[in-house]
């Protein structure tokens, strides 16, 4: 039951849309002076009548051509219709009655022939006495009947057909689908996920499926209407309507196909000038032909002159487009502008910023940099944000304005050579000689196994505070993991603090609250305190004084 309620529905909303349909467009202001009238007979329009004449408005004018028409379709006989001239209208005269007048104003302001306006009026009012005389005939009637039982029944079985149709190509789905799954791979995984697939495509032949029952189930209506007097205008008007429509869409397409052919031309040039930029690019990329283009800046250039061609290119397409110029479209460009507009402001100043670090060569992958307070080996350079990771495990994400707006120090570039510069900060008393303190560092970081002893580190008094003078031991390491570059750090600390407590030394910042009783200071025969040595040529002058 369900099934026939869907059946009957969706027929009876068809016959109200070409109900609908033949509707005249003047019917709703019959009556009103000087608006124009469909002379109606049999759910047929005979003519349009315009004009007031000898003061009787163009609803009067139908009334009386309806009750001439009627009384003459009533009778035994078969109305005979003529047409007479009188001045520059037109009598059309049934069985010896004036039916109306075919006047110029009934034309419209475009104006015409009204011999032609009424043999055309004639021709309608002839169909309309046939169609009259049919459907008083019990042969025609039970023939129309006929035929129309015919008709639905080849509609049931065509709609039988594709449900049919359509369940086996759902059955033989899944196999087909099996069999295509395993050419359509991208390495060892499979490209598509056959289930959603498999929904997808059902889905699609639901949909096709309904589109051919309604496509029936209209030419099956046009056809039962259109055998019956009465109901034949319908039927005509779901035809008329029907080729119509596809003569629009046939228009549509053929008018399509020049601007589809520029647009297609637009982008095989494009395709051809991306491919020949990008042979340009890596040519022009060669060690000691540009200095801003390298290896490293190779694939972001290309990336982005190819990305310029193909907006340019969509550009210059774009009019040629079918619907560029309709509402549809200019709304869509409007949104996007918006959107552009609103949202894309911080994401252009990152892709900008990463436009920069990328041609600034100010880091790139594989370096060990620091950051603000964020240290670690550059995993990736994008062209939103760069990865970090350190030597804790961490994945640090920066984002590249972060970057271009702070101070960034790159170890990996202090000196020649592989590995990068590793440091680190002492501060000591001033009653330790300075000498036994950058001797004591110097030898902390020899003993660090990763240190390089080439160049030798160094040790740089970086501050003289009020309490403490500041030491910062300079070296180069070997490694370039994060994970060694921490390990090693935490190593050549534990060697500076055997170090110092090897020679007695206390790692402090001590803080005065008033001066001692004995000055801090260190007397020259202490200057060389082990494991310091004088220089090579002779003690410092400066010990005797």
């Amino acid at each position: 039951m369900t099934g026939l309620r869907k059946w009957l529905l969706l027929v009876v909303i068809l016959f109200a849309w070409g109900a609908i349909a033949s509707e005249p467009p003047g019917s709703a202001t019959d009556g009103v002076p000087g608006v124009p009238a469909d002379l109606r007979v049999a759910n047929r329009t005979i003519i349009t009548l315009q004009a007031t004449l000898l003061g009787e408005t163009p609803a009067g004018r139908v009334q009386r051509a309806t009750a001439v028409i009627d009384e003459a379709l009533q009778g035994t006989d078969e109305p005979q219709v003529r047409i007479d001239p009188i001045l520059n209208s037109q009598l059309v005269i049934l069985n010896g009655r004036r039916a109306f007048i075919v006047a110029p104003q009934d034309l419209g302001v475009d104006g015409g022939d009204t011999r032609v306006a009424a043999e055309r009026a004639v021709a309608n009012l002839q169909l309309v006495i046939d169609e009259t005389r049919q459907a008083r005939s019990l042969r025609f009637l039970l023939t129309a009947t006929g035929l129309s039982l015919l008709a639905t029944l080849v509609y049931l079985v065509l709609i039988k057909g594709a449900n049919f149709a359509r369940l086996k190509l759902r059955a033989l789905l899944p196999a087909l689908m099996r069999s295509r799954a395993r050419e359509i791979k991208v390495g060892q995984l499979s490209l598509f996920d056959m289930q959603y697939v498999y929904f997808f495509i059902d889905r699609l032949l639901r949909l096709l499926y309904w589109g051919v029952v309604l496509l029936f189930s209209y030419e099956w209506l046009s056809y039962v209407l259109s055998r019956f007097p009465y109901t034949r205008p319908w039927g005509e008007s779901l035809n008329i309507y029907l080729i119509d429509m596809l003569k629009l869409l046939m228009n549509g397409v053929i008018n399509a196909i020049p601007g589809i052919a520029v647009a297609v031309m637009i982008f095989f040039i494009a395709r051809g000038v991306s491919g020949f930029s990008r042979r340009l690019l890596e040519r022009l990329s060669r060690p000691g032909t540009l200095k801003w283009l390298t290896a490293e800046t190779l694939h972001p250039t290309t990336r982005l002159t190819s990305l310029a061609i193909w907006l340019f290119a969509l550009v210059m397409a774009y009019p040629y487009l079918p619907g560029a110029g309709t509402d549809a479209f200019k709304g869509l460009s409007v949104l996007l502008g918006l959107m552009i507009s609103l949202g894309a402001s911080s994401v252009v100043g990152q892709a900008a910023a990463g436009l920069i670090l990328t041609y600034s060569h100010t880091l790139k992958a594989g370096e060990y940099v620091r950051v603000g307070e964020h240290e670690g080996t550059v995993t990736e350079v994008g062209m939103f944000n760069t990865t970090i990771r350190t030597g804790l495990g961490e994945v640090l994400t920066l984002p590249n304005s972060m970057i271009t707006g702070s101070v960034t120090k790159n170890y990996s570039r202090v000196g020649q050579g592989s590995g990068y510069v590793v440091d680190t900060v002492v501060t000591i008393g001033y009653d330790t000689p300075w000498r036994q303190v950058e001797a004591i560092l110097i030898e902390a970081a020899e003993r660090t196994e990763g240190i390089l002893s080439t160049p030798r580190p160094q040790v740089f008094q970086t501050g003289l505070s009020d309490f403490y003078p500041e030491y910062r031991l300079v070296a180069r390491a070997t490694p370039e993991q994060p994970k060694p570059r921490a390990e090693l750090l935490s190593m050549l600390h534990a060697n500076i603090q055997d170090g110092f407590n090897a020679y007695g030394i206390q790692i402090m910042s001590p803080h005065y609250q008033e001066d001692p009783s004995k000055d801090k200071w260190v007397p020259p025969e202490k200057w060389y305190s082990a494991p310091a040595r004088p220089p090579v040529d002779g003690p410092d002058d400066r010990t005797s004084t």
